[in-house]
């Protein structure tokens, strides 16, 4: 009976077990971040976890090897241990044997942006993104920081800058959830849209 229960259980998709290691690692961030502030090490620990985020995102075959679960737990945190021995704290190579010993390493592929989430709610930083047709002139970029300020309240705006030429013109700003859209690209979809829904239907 169980077993056939197990198999006809609906099988686990890839965003479900995504979902889940963010869930892990949003905990086990919010672990870190708490014993970071208890140690006084918490700017440093801040370092560890941008390192480790830059390192999961240039690196996809160590995202695959942490999510493999034929490879064992020791082998994992001695890769892990020749990448970040000395370049990070002594409590976040810690944290790591911690992890792989609750078999929790996955985890780390979103341990780092959540742990950045975090902090910035701690620290009260508001992050925004924003893609441009070129690159922020310094006029525009305090413009871009000014509007993130006034649509959230919050003075410190931690912005990150992307260029994308196909804009044509204009800005896509994004705050959390929210998007504010001002580019050509934009403006020509929506006019595009708008000629569709009124073209001009004669009647037979």
């Amino acid at each position: 009976m169980a077993d056939n229960q197990l198999n006809n259980s609906p099988p686990t998709t890839d965003n479900q077990t995504n979902m889940a290691d963010q869930r892990v690692a949003a905990r086990y961030a919010k672990s870190l971040l708490d014993l970071g502030q208890e140690m006084g090490t918490l700017d440093a620990v801040k370092q560890d976890m941008d390192l480790l985020s830059k390192t999961m995102t240039e690196s996809r075959e160590l995202r695959l090897l942490l999510r493999n679960p034929i490879v064992k737990h020791d082998k994992k945190l001695a890769i892990l241990t020749a990448i970040f021995q000395g370049k990070v704290s002594d409590v976040t190579m810690r944290f790591f044997s911690i992890l792989t010993q609750k078999n929790r390493e996955s985890a780390l592929e979103s341990m780092g942006t959540e742990f950045q989430v975090q902090y910035n709610i701690l620290r009260g930083i508001q992050a925004a993104e924003v893609t441009s047709a070129a690159p922020l002139t310094a006029v525009s970029r305090l413009e871009i920081r000014k509007l993130v300020t006034q649509q959230t309240g919050h003075a410190d705006v931690q912005l990150t800058e992307k260029v994308d030429p196909e804009l044509i013109g204009g800005f896509v700003l994004r705050v959390g959830d929210n998007q504010i859209d001002d580019s050509v690209r934009t403006s020509l979809r929506k006019l595009r849209t708008s000629l569709q829904e009124n073209t001009y239907q004669p009647k037979l």
